[in-house]
């Protein structure tokens, strides 16, 4: 059963059939509907709300403005849920399919969100009674996206008949999911998997959590980007340069990305660069949570064996003990964007995170 203050409606745990999933991203709203059988049967998206990225500024206005972004995102994710509950496979009763979703950041047990660096307008907000006042009767979910996403890939995906998973999204930033023992770990107050803020360097620059040198700044897209500007500045990077019209500043990660896929040496350089700073955050990772496979998803993750292949090697000469223990899987994410959504929507059928993956 759910525990004491889990982030559920009070409603009954819905049973097999239809079931809504939605990821709140940085920049979309994205909802899915997967059937009795799991089979992705509806998908409906609109844009996140400008505000929801935006900081809340000073405290004496905070709450209220927080309130005002948490109710505009809502407003958002209900869209979404209309728009899937158009669809001609989710007609029927009057009560609606159970609804989950997947909001960034540090989400409480009572779907309370404390704090989000990626999602700064809306923190504060209580996206559970946002959510239960504007959805139709039925049961409701609300979890951190990237534990959705790691349920996911569990049942469903790259992580499907491992008990214990490490799921690490590479995107703008760095997200995280746990699966220890065939269960989603959420910590004691919901705030576990918060592993793109573990700090690699206490010196190191600015990250908007209020810290510096986390793990994210390296790692990431935006890690990219700052590793490649870097390189070009040094002279190392002259078609990348060219691709940003011969401009450091405006030397992207996806400029290494294309010209790495060409071949080009400095490119593979700085994605090989890459590879060694998110295999050290994996390393890390790997000592405190023993997983016996790593899902790597979120965009860099499509640059494929350029960014696989120097991170699997980092990965084996920093891992303690890497000649004597089972070798630690790394793989690719499976389900792609949807990822959260999908798990989002298990989540829902199932009543929570608080029950085993499988």
């Amino acid at each position: 059963m759910n525990e004491p203050g889990s982030r559920t409606a009070p409603a009954a745990r819905a049973g097999a059939g239809i079931a809504f999933g939605v990821d709140i991203g940085g920049t979309k709203v994205l909802g899915v509907a997967l059937d009795a059988g799991d089979r992705l049967v509806g998908e409906a998206r609109v844009a996140t709300p400008q505000s929801a990225a935006e900081s809340s500024g000073p405290p004496g206005g905070r709450e209220h403005h927080n309130g005002e972004v948490g109710a505009d995102v809502a407003d958002a994710v209900a869209q979404v849920v209309a728009e899937l509950g158009s669809l001609p496979v989710a007609s029927g009763s009057g009560v609606g399919p159970p609804v989950g979703v997947g909001v960034p950041g540090m989400l409480d047990r009572h779907g309370v969100l404390i704090f989000s660096p990626n999602l700064q307008g809306a923190a504060g907000a209580d996206f559970m009674g946002l959510l239960t006042t504007r959805l139709p009767e039925g049961s409701l979910v609300v979890e951190n996206d990237a534990n959705c996403a790691a349920l996911a890939e569990s049942v469903l995906g790259a992580a499907k008949g491992a008990d214990h998973v490490l799921l690490v999204t590479l995107g703008t930033g760095i997200g995280g999911g746990v699966v220890a023992g065939g269960r989603v770990l959420v910590g004691a107050c919901g705030f576990a998997g918060e592993i793109g803020h573990m700090v690699v360097d206490p010196s190191g620059p600015p990250c908007p959590c209020g810290r510096r040198g986390c793990w994210e700044r390296y790692a990431s897209g935006g890690g990219l980007g700052r590793l490649a500007r870097e390189a070009a500045y040094a002279g190392r990077l002259h078609e990348v340069l060219a691709l940003a019209g011969g401009d450091p500043e405006m030397v992207r990660g996806e400029h290494v990305t294309r010209a790495a896929l060409d071949g080009e040496p400095g490119a593979l350089g700085v994605m090989g660069e890459l590879g060694w700073w998110v295999a050290v955050g994996l390393a890390n990772l790997a000592a405190v949570l023993d997983p016996s496979r790593i899902v790597l998803g979120g965009g860099l993750v499509e640059a494929g064996e350029i960014l696989l292949e120097p991170t699997r090697k980092a990965f084996s000469e920093l891992v303690e003990g890497t000649a004597a223990r089972p070798s630690i899987e790394i793989v690719p994410a499976a389900l792609g964007e949807r990822a959260g959504a999908v798990g989002a929507a298990l989540a829902a059928r199932a009543g929570g995170l608080w029950y085993p993956v499988c």
